[in-house]
């Protein structure tokens, strides 16, 4: 599949809004990388607590959920609403 975003792309972030299924978000992976991803289903993590299972646009590029496990929702930091730069759109 090809990535939403590339490198550069300025975004449009909600940082109250819940995420749902199938939302691009940005969120704090295990290692403290911010990154942008998205957002595939609720899971628990494995200590019980709520979180998703995020993943890569482009499943060869990058490291997602199925490196880094379930994401709690703690570190699920906000929802993209919309590219702003280069071109905006809604996404």
């Amino acid at each position: 599949m090809r990535p939403t975003l590339a490198a550069g792309d300025r975004l449009l972030v909600s940082y109250r809004r819940p995420p749902r299924p199938g939302d691009v978000v940005v969120a704090r992976l295990p290692d403290g990388t911010v990154a942008v991803k998205r957002a595939a289903e609720r899971r628990t993590t494995p200590a019980g607590t709520p979180g998703w299972w995020l993943l890569s646009d482009d499943p060869d590029v990058g490291v997602d959920s199925r490196h880094r496990g379930v994401i709690a929702e703690a570190d699920v930091l906000g929802v993209v609403l919309a590219r702003w730069w280069p071109r905006p759109r809604v996404l």
